[in-house]
């Protein structure tokens, strides 16, 4: 059954209009009769076409109900840049897994290093690749793709949340698996191909966020935000 997102539907008014009109009636060639969902704001509308016209979709709500596909923990993904197209695989992936928003971080050892204007200019593009996945996957949200952040822009980010932790190799971190299971909120910092510098893991401590790490392989920069957020989400209950 295919799925939109809209968090301006209003189920008194049960009407679309603009992109969702086009790609309803002109894309997929709906009619009148056929059923589709609505997603607005993690609540899912099953619907039935009442009526499509050049101006409007009009639907009879069947149904309404917290979106079952998104997990019971917001997590958020500091995900330092690494090259090419690796983050837009990322970014997929990441969202099919439940991720709630994926902050892009600038560290030492990025190889690539746009300027923020420059990495502004990509974020509609990658805001698709998260809509696309969300719907693919059934989410209830579109995960949102935040703006260049610095390390120090992410750390205040990391602070607010309850359990912040970073995937780190070295001394002094913990196994994923010892990380509380029962806090609303996670954040979780990935380092890019050439992993962080130790002044930036010492930084890091310094604000609370606690190195972890995901057993004796050394994972790709594309692999590690994949691996943790399954941890977390089996670990959290959110992947049974």
């Amino acid at each position: 059954m295919p799925k939109f997102f809209d968090d301006a539907f209003s189920p008194e008014h049960p009407v679309l209009t603009g992109e969702h009109l086009r790609h309803i009636g002109y894309a997929l060639r709906m009619r009148a009769g056929e059923h589709l969902t609505i997603c607005a704001c993690g609540t899912d509308y099953e619907c039935k076409i009442a009526e499509i016209t050049q101006d409007a979709v009009t639907l009879n709500i069947l149904s309404a109900a917290p979106c079952c596909a998104e997990p019971t923990i917001k997590v958020t993904l500091f995900q330092a840049l690494p090259k090419s197209d690796k983050l837009e695989q990322i970014i997929q992936k990441s969202v099919e897994l439940g991720v709630t928003e994926i902050v892009p971080v600038l560290t030492r050892r990025c190889i690539s290093r746009p300027n923020p204007g420059e990495f502004q200019k990509k974020l509609p593009r990658l805001q698709k690749i998260a809509q696309a996945a969300a719907q693919q996957s059934g989410r209830g949200i579109i995960p949102v793709i935040a703006p260049l952040h610095t390390l120090e822009m992410a750390a205040d980010r990391m602070a607010a949340l309850e359990v912040p932790v970073v995937l780190y190799e070295g001394e002094g971190g913990i196994s994923f698996s010892a990380v509380r299971s029962d806090a609303a909120s996670y954040g979780i910092c990935i380092g890019s191909e050439g992993g962080f510098d130790p002044a930036e893991i010492e930084y890091l401590q310094g604000r609370g966020v606690q190195p972890v790490w995901l057993g004796k392989r050394i994972l790709r920069c594309e692999t590690a935000p994949l691996t943790a957020l399954s941890v977390l989400m089996f670990h959290t209950g959110n992947l049974n």
